[in-house]
């Protein structure tokens, strides 16, 4: 059995594998250009919560309409609750200018009004354009 024209197809592929890797160009490690100041909220159960279940619901629903308006104009990036019913309640990351922005919008939720949630900031440096898949 002549082995030959197996080894050259052998050799071909592995030739076309490695020439396709040296071409391919390598992951991108963000530079500082590439960087950009997030604002990241975490919120928590705020001092008052004991509102009955319709006063809740309504507080609720106004918090989703904030959230909703926010992203639409461009300034929140990702929202979304924890689910371990734990005092940490979700997050907000803020795609604005200034941490006083950022504080002036949390202030602004409904919730944050009601005293239901109170709001933790803090300056958070990613690539720009961030965003889970």
């Amino acid at each position: 059995m002549n082995l030959k024209p197996f080894f050259l197809f052998v050799a071909l592929l592995l030739g076309a594998a490695t020439v396709q890797a040296q071409t391919k160009p390598a992951a991108k490690e963000p530079t500082d250009g590439d960087m950009k100041t997030y604002y990241m909220a975490f919120l928590k159960k705020g001092p008052n919560r004991g509102h009955d279940s319709l006063t809740a619901a309504k507080i609720q629903e106004a918090h989703m309409a904030h959230i909703n308006k926010m992203a639409a104009e461009g300034k929140l990036t990702l929202a979304g609750p924890f689910l371990d019913d734990g005092d940490l309640r979700g997050i907000f990351i803020f795609n604005v200018r200034t941490m006083e922005e950022a504080k002036a919008l949390t202030e602004a939720d409904p919730a944050v009004k009601a005293g239901r949630l109170v709001m933790e900031l803090h300056p958070w440096y990613a690539q720009k354009g961030a965003k889970l898949q």
